[in-house]
């Protein structure tokens, strides 16, 4: 294994050096719209299809956060991975209605993708503006009690999407801060405890403040 690792990072490293590596860390304040919820469960003839209005509740523990390695290349051009746990409750309303005890994805309905970025220096007051754009995995723990069965576990759901756009200020040679808009689309199908299926397709938006690390 080791005879054929030593020539690929032979190959990688002269690109690896000549990259710059930036660590980034956000939160922010982070909501949903409302989306639709259908629960299929086997041999029920009552099969659910509801609305439910979304709330973020974005400082609760846990909080909403994210994290992001992006490797710049001397075009501006970027490329990396970024982890975003964002979350969505149930209004009470609607946990009413339904009879249901609990429908949250809140730590969290997590956002995995994998990013390009272009970035545009040189602008306006030391600004470096910023536009990006990936696809990936929903990663959520999946909270769902209608006094029947109780699931509450992590399982990938299916396929996301992240878009973002916003601006990052130089305070050192080696820090930076940034704001950006971040959006999400993930379209869920998770699995039931007791069988059946819960989906829905659900959007974040989030405006976030963060700080980079360069190396």
């Amino acid at each position: 294994m080791l005879s054929r690792a030593l020539p690929l990072a032979l190959i990688l490293a002269p690109g690896l050096a000549a990259a710059e590596v930036e660590l980034s860390f956000y939160g922010g304040v982070q909501d949903a719209p409302h989306s639709t919820v259908e629960v299929d469960r086997p041999g029920v003839d009552d099969d659910r299809e509801f609305t439910v209005d979304w709330e973020g509740n974005s400082f609760d523990a846990p909080p909403y956060y994210g994290l992001r390695a992006t490797w710049w290349r001397e075009d501006d051009l970027g490329f990396g991975l970024d982890f975003n746990h964002a979350k969505v409750y149930s209004d009470d309303d609607t946990l009413a209605e339904q009879g249901l005890e609990t429908l949250e994805f809140t730590d969290g309905i997590n956002i995995l993708t994998l990013n390009a970025y272009r970035r545009f220096p040189d602008a306006a007051y030391g600004l470096t503006p910023y536009v990006g754009g990936g696809l990936g995995l929903a990663i959520p723990r999946v909270e769902y009690d209608d006094g029947e069965s109780r699931t509450d576990e992590y399982q990938i759901t299916g396929p996301a999407v992240a878009l973002m756009a916003g601006a990052s200020y130089d305070i050192t040679d080696s820090v930076s801060v940034f704001g950006e808009y971040k959006g999400t689309y993930s379209a869920n199908e998770a699995d039931l405890n007791g069988g059946g299926t819960l989906e829905s397709d659900i959007v974040t938006n989030a405006l976030n403040l963060g700080v980079s690390f360069n190396f």
